[in-house]
């Protein structure tokens, strides 16, 4: 088996489902555990004082209109420090709160961007740029509320609550039984309503998603849309993308105020309750101190099942964190590495499968690249070329068959460190993306710390040395042509010396001279002597330059030779070149 087309397959990741979501991400709060705590310590400490300073003050107040007595200065001085106390509790608590929280977000990001490119490009392939930066961002930032204040708040209302609890028991087991029916409903309502709020959370997140990825198409292509006006038709697309996530935000906020209504009822009949016992079992100010109590009491876990439900509400962003973290490689890492054979390097592809979930691109492929030589892999159009340079780069590994590195004796690249096929193998594709910076910069990807006489050696090699000099490349190279751009993508690989150089259409945004102009500077290049190439290509000016020739076709090579020998017979080759002549 291969891979899908969406990477279920390949990655063989399954999205979380939303009821465990957001538990599958609490033991991220493990590295942070010391922080959690005193995070929990400052919630439970500012609850606390504000429990007993309602208490007290409503037990002062009931006093000064009970029994005409002032409260005395002991009494004004707890409540003062109580008032102090659950200032500073506060205060921390939201400043420990939300320094957890950036902290845990800022490693989340990390794991989702390490679990996206662990699964590149299986995982990838076929997904909306601003799809894949909603989840790396924008779901991501959408659980701060869940670890700056879902989890410290809940397990401080609970101990606050399970105390209060004990006191009114204590004093009246009647005021007890006026508050636990409240207490039970505000817990359970989020807890029956999960689903919903799941499903509501749900589709603003997907909402959201939608209207980032056409956001980011959208920008991308402003020129063809004002070249070709359809700037209005675009702004309509977004104007009903945002309408969307607008309906959706409105039924979940819609929902969520009638939660807080049934809520602050639930609380009110419960204070009620505890009046209608208390004015049986108490009498002075220990009934409105009760009353106090009771309301203290439950509003923390009001508060808590507020929390509760828009918690519930995170689920889907947590499910689509979840499976970013949790994503398997195409491609897993060996466990025990061998290193690689010395000197130049062949490569050899024996009964080599694969496939994209469904019918087999490559069905038994046979192919030996002697170290030194250069092969041309020719084919039509979906013939599984692009295939066969993704195995040889290992995004993937096949479903059957083997492929090995060979030199002094062969290793399958199922058995490499990852950094140690990478030295060895560039894979240069037809479409290689270029990042915001100087063309240096781009330039130094693969060879971060090579020099700036190598980097303009190779540029000036590459027929782009007259734009190295601090040219800013603009994101996805748009500042470049698609001839500079195959330039830098060839020098940035020439630039790493690999021993083992893929070409993936590399020139086809080329004219004939700078087809020829890359040519000289593959030939040039140091290592070239020695350097085993895989052209893919199509064009019969690059064809012919190699050594031999290999034609894919069902999925196997089925002819091989040197350009007179298969020019000079009837065969699939020169079927192909029939096709693609002008």
């Amino acid at each position: 088996m291969g891979a899908s087309v969406d990477g279920s397959v390949a990655s063989g990741t399954r999205t979380p489902a939303p009821a465990r979501a957001l538990r599958g991400l609490l033991p991220v709060l493990g590295a942070h555990r010391g922080m959690a705590v005193r995070t929990f310590g400052a919630a439970l400490g500012g609850q606390v004082a504000l429990v007993v300073l309602v208490t007290l003050a409503a037990h002062g107040v009931g006093a000064a209109v009970v029994d005409g007595a002032a409260p005395d200065a002991g009494t004004v001085g707890a409540l003062l420090g109580l008032v102090l106390l659950r200032s500073l509790a506060t205060w921390r608590e939201m400043d420990l709160s939300h320094d957890l929280a950036y902290r845990v977000l800022a490693e989340l990001r990390v794991r989702v961007f390490d679990g996206l490119a662990r699964s590149a490009p299986a995982r990838i392939a076929g997904r909306r740029s601003g799809d894949l930066a909603s989840a790396a961002l924008g779901d991501v930032e959408a659980l701060e509320f869940f670890y700056a204040h879902a989890v410290a708040q809940l397990l401080a209302s609970g101990a606050v609550f399970a105390t209060g609890a004990a006191v009114l028991g204590f004093v009246d087991p009647w005021l007890l039984g006026a508050v636990l029916p409240a207490a039970g409903l505000l817990v359970l309502g989020p807890l029956l309503d999960g689903r919903g709020r799941a499903a509501r959370g749900a589709r603003t997140r997907e909402a959201a998603a939608a209207l980032s990825a056409e956001t980011v198409e959208t920008v991308d292509g402003l020129r063809e849309l004002l070249a070709f006006g359809a700037l209005d038709r675009r702004r309509a697309r977004l104007r009903a993308y945002g309408r969307r996530l607008g309906d959706a935000q409105r039924a979940e906020h819609t929902w969520e105020a009638g939660a807080a209504a049934v809520r602050d009822l639930l609380v009110v009949a419960a204070v009620v309750g505890v009046v209608a016992a208390a004015a049986h079992t108490l009498s002075g100010p220990w009934a409105p101190a009760a009353m106090a109590l009771a309301l203290g009491c439950l509003a923390p876990v009001a508060d808590s099942a507020a929390a509760l439900g828009q918690a519930g509400g995170l689920r889907a962003a947590a499910a689509r964190v979840g499976a970013a973290i949790g994503a398997r490689a195409g491609a897993p890492a060996t466990g025990r590495p061998v290193p690689l054979p010395d000197g130049p390097l062949g490569l050899r592809l024996r009964g080599v499968r694969f496939d994209y979930g469904g019918t087999d691109v490559l069905a038994g492929v046979d192919l030996v690249v002697r170290p030194g030589e250069t092969v041309a892999l020719v084919g039509a159009s979906g013939a599984g070329k692009s295939t066969v340079a993704h195995l040889l780069a290992r995004f993937w590994d096949p479903g059957d068959g083997v492929v090995e590195i060979v030199g002094d004796h062969a290793v399958d690249v199922r058995h490499l460190a990852d950094t140690d096929l990478r030295r060895a193998v560039a894979v240069v594709g037809q479409d290689a993306p270029l990042f915001h910076g100087t063309l240096a910069e781009n330039l130094r990807i693969a060879a971060p710390d090579a020099p700036d006489e190598r980097v303009r050696e190779v540029a000036e090699l590459c027929g782009i040395g007259h734009l190295v000099s601090g040219l800013a490349v603009g994101e996805r190279g748009a500042t470049l042509s698609g001839g500079q751009r195959a330039r830098v993508a060839l020098g940035r690989a020439l630039l790493a010396e690999p021993r083992v150089l893929v070409l993936d259409e590399t020139t086809a945004n080329l004219d004939a001279a700078g087809e020829a102009d890359l040519a000289e500077a593959l030939a040039a290049a140091p290592g070239a002597e020695t350097r085993t190439t895989v052209l893919i290509a199509h064009r019969p000016s690059t064809i012919r330059r190699a050594d031999r020739i290999a034609v894919l076709d069902g999925g196997r090579v089925v002819q091989t030779g040197i350009w007179e020998a298969l020019t000079g017979e009837d065969g699939p080759f020169r079927t192909l070149l029939t096709r693609t002549e002008p």
